[in-house]
């Protein structure tokens, strides 16, 4: 059986668990959606697993996998964390940073899928890429595997090894990788002054994190390439997926000097809404932003606010979609759930958790073809993509576009 159907067999096998539950509970009277009932099903079904199942089943398996899998069926990066667990995750917390292998990760069809993987990193140099499923982590596998101990993980000494077995997008068969963990460097805040694209100089910005103090470094390479004569600028966001949420907010706001830039709203949490400040805008040129499906948090927030308030050109592809306020609730047997208990809206009232950010210029990459030289050579931009030269075709979209 190959690994695609198998997990066309999980996926199915899951909707049909949960619309199962959910006939039972809308077939019966109105008050049935008291969460008492609910509660009335699911121990119904249990009993029934237990009793009439064709071999004794593994109950706290069983159990384990209905939590994992009502968690990630209203919220990819949530986990319930059992005590140990739980103990591990609080201590990972208080001490220093291990080395890692640069995995940004979701789940998916209960399996851990990967959101992104920092350039540079050993993740990024096995080649893993957004969309790719890791089924197994050193031969245990990920299906269940709470999400917040998966990345606990993916930590150790550094100079160790880490075996994944990885459904690649494309790829019919799992493939085995093996990543050797080493200190993560995020590459610093890069600037450029591209001259030769007509008559006003472009400044190109791009960071791979929005962590604490990016911004700053972000403002700086603005007023740099201002001095160097930039009138427009593109603001590379691609591969951007980790960060705080504030430093998206900040980002937006050095474009901005007025309106909306997101707003946190949640069950038990009421609107909080996050308005530019004009003291804090830093530039009024010409803005273009790249993103890509590896856009994700604090980035998302800022280009979701730059476009819905027309201030920039987002240009690429739909990105990944996370962002939320996320906390540890302890659970009575000592475990927690990691829940999102917030989601963070574009100006426009879109949680941009559950649709990403889809950009007003559409463009995928595309490696370098025959077809690909039908432009002047003015409009293109080299990259290099793994050990393969491409060229740019996101790049070189933003320029055409901030060159109208």
């Amino acid at each position: 059986m190959n690994r695609r159907f198998q997990f066309a067999v999980v996926a199915s096998s899951t909707c049909l668990v949960v619309l199962l539950l959910f006939g039972a509970v809308r077939g019966r009277s109105a008050s049935a959606d008291s969460p008492y009932n609910h509660l009335g099903v699911y121990s119904e079904v249990l009993s029934r697993i237990k009793a009439d199942y064709v071999e004794e089943p593994d109950m706290k398996a069983v159990t384990v996998g209905a939590i994992n899998g009502m968690l990630e069926s209203i919220d990819p990066y949530a986990s319930y964390l059992n005590a140990d667990q739980y103990k591990q995750y609080l201590k990972s917390k208080e001490t220093a940073p291990k080395a890692d292998v640069g995995l940004t990760l979701s789940r998916r069809f209960g399996y851990l899928s990967v959101v992104d993987a920092l350039p540079g990193s050993p993740a990024a140099k096995g080649k893993l890429t957004t969309g790719d499923v890791i089924e197994s982590i050193n031969n245990v596998s990920t299906r269940d595997m709470p999400l917040a101990f998966s990345e606990m993980l993916m930590q150790g000494d550094s100079g160790s090894t880490l075996e994944l077995s990885v459904l690649r997008v494309r790829k019919t068969d799992a493939q085995k990788v093996t990543l050797t963990r080493a200190p993560l460097v995020y590459p610093p805040v890069s600037g450029k002054l591209v001259t030769d694209q007509g008559p006003e100089p472009i400044g190109v910005i791009q960071t791979y994190t929005l962590s604490k103090g990016r911004v700053k470094d972000i403002a700086a390479k603005i007023a740099e390439l201002q001095k160097q004569g930039a009138k427009r600028l593109i603001l590379d966001l691609r591969h951007c997926s980790t960060g705080d949420a504030e430093e998206g907010v900040a980002l937006a706001n050095l474009f901005m000097d007025k309106g909306l830039i997101t707003y946190t709203q949640g069950q038990k949490s009421t609107r909080e809404d996050q308005q530019a400040t004009a003291a804090k805008a830093v530039t009024t040129m010409k803005l273009a932003v790249i993103v890509n499906r590896g856009t994700a948090g604090p980035a998302e927030i800022a280009s979701a606010a730059l476009l819905d308030s027309k201030r920039a050109d987002v240009i690429g592809e739909r990105t990944y979609g996370n962002a939320a306020v996320r906390r540890a609730i302890k659970m009575d047997d000592g475990g927690a759930l990691i829940l999102s208990v917030a989601k963070y809206y574009s100006p426009a009232g879109k949680a941009i958790q559950d649709t990403g950010v889809t950009p007003n210029v559409v463009e995928t990459q595309a490696d370098a073809d025959p077809s690909a030289q039908d432009l002047d050579d003015d409009s293109q931009a080299d990259v290099t993509v793994g050990d393969k030269p491409s060229v740019d075709t996101m790049m070189r979209r933003a320029i055409l576009t901030i060159k109208q």
